[in-house]
């Protein structure tokens, strides 16, 4: 099963959305096995990932609802499908603000029960690209369960949503 709707041509897709710096620092929240922090770094990246429950030697153990890196560290962070397992998006969007420099992006895409774009603008975020990604998380969970690689818990009525952001400042500024 692809960790995420898409797969690694969604990721690829985000990074260009997010028009990245050459050599950019970027940390994976919730990064699995891997796949997303391996292909940052052969697309010349420095790329890190941190996960509760890593599945490659590439990801360390750690939880994105309290990073273990400063205030500030990176240019970037990605998250797919992982805020929302969280089980506190807030605090997971609050971890990511805190960890990105000034005029930093967040790259997300994830399943949402509440409306994204209030909740990233909330956390500080300037929404630069969003996109409502439904149909194909639909597709995604539905092709997952018939094969019995997850379980179904009904939640209510969700969405799942891309968005490339910008870390605001305190006063506002980019």
């Amino acid at each position: 099963m692809k960790s995420h709707p898409g797969g690694i041509e969604h990721t690829r897709c985000m990074v260009a959305l997010a028009a990245l710096r050459a050599n950019s620092k970027v940390l994976d929240m919730g990064a699995g096995d891997g796949e997303t922090v391996e292909f940052l770094r052969s697309i010349g990246y420095d790329a890190v990932g941190i996960d509760i429950e890593p599945r490659s030697v590439t990801v360390a153990k750690a939880d994105f609802l309290n990073c273990p890196y400063p205030d500030e560290s990176f240019d970037a962070v990605i998250s797919q499908c992982a805020f929302f397992i969280s089980g506190n998006v807030e605090k997971a969007l609050d971890e990511a603000h805190r960890v990105l420099r000034k005029g930093g992006k967040l790259l997300l895409s994830d399943v949402w029960f509440v409306p994204a774009v209030q909740a990233v603008e909330k956390a500080g975020f300037r929404i630069l690209r969003h996109e409502d990604m439904t149909s194909q998380w639909r597709e995604y969970y539905i092709e997952a369960i018939w094969r019995g690689e997850v379980c179904c818990e009904v939640k209510g009525k969700c969405s799942y949503e891309m968005l490339i952001c910008e870390k605001r400042t305190e006063n506002g500024s980019y």
